[in-house]
């Protein structure tokens, strides 16, 4: 069973054609599909995330978002209800499909190679010196200690 990591949250069997969680494994919808019809939403006011700044009661514009004009979608998976995506909308809009892969090209591009359970992290450095002059160039470039 070969796996891709697509997101840090989303990943995609390629035996199967399906997204899934990478915090469970939970199978969420067909690779070929959006995602995110495969996921729990919460259209949320955006005036809990975005405080008003000035008193409602007596301004009318109060730097929060205005509901009639913008909304916001968290994304959940089902199973375990890690939050897989949030996107600011106006309403009525519907969710924007921001990925959409090829999956035969995905197939034949993984074919021959090892699955990756984590995504790598990059190279640790050592923390330039403060005053360091060269020494703290060249800790950068991987040249001397």
């Amino acid at each position: 069973m070969k796996k891709v990591l697509i997101t840090e949250n989303l990943r995609i069997d390629l035996d199967s054609e399906q997204w899934e969680c990478r915090a469970c494994g939970a199978e969420l919808i067909g690779a070929r599909e959006n995602y995110k019809r495969g996921l729990l939403v919460y259209d949320r006011d955006p005036r809990e995330i975005h405080k008003p700044l000035l008193d409602p009661d007596h301004y009318e514009f109060t730097y929060a978002p205005n509901p009639q004009w913008c909304r916001i979608l968290e994304y959940y998976c089902p199973r375990c209800g890690s939050m897989i995506e949030t996107e600011y909308l106006p309403p009525g809009h519907p969710p924007i499909h921001d990925i959409e892969l090829d999956v035969e090209a995905l197939k034949r591009q993984w074919k021959d190679r090892p699955e990756v359970q984590e995504a790598a992290v990059g190279q640790e450095y050592p923390r330039p010196v403060a005053h360091g002059g060269p020494r703290a160039a060249r800790l950068y470039t991987g040249e001397g200690a």
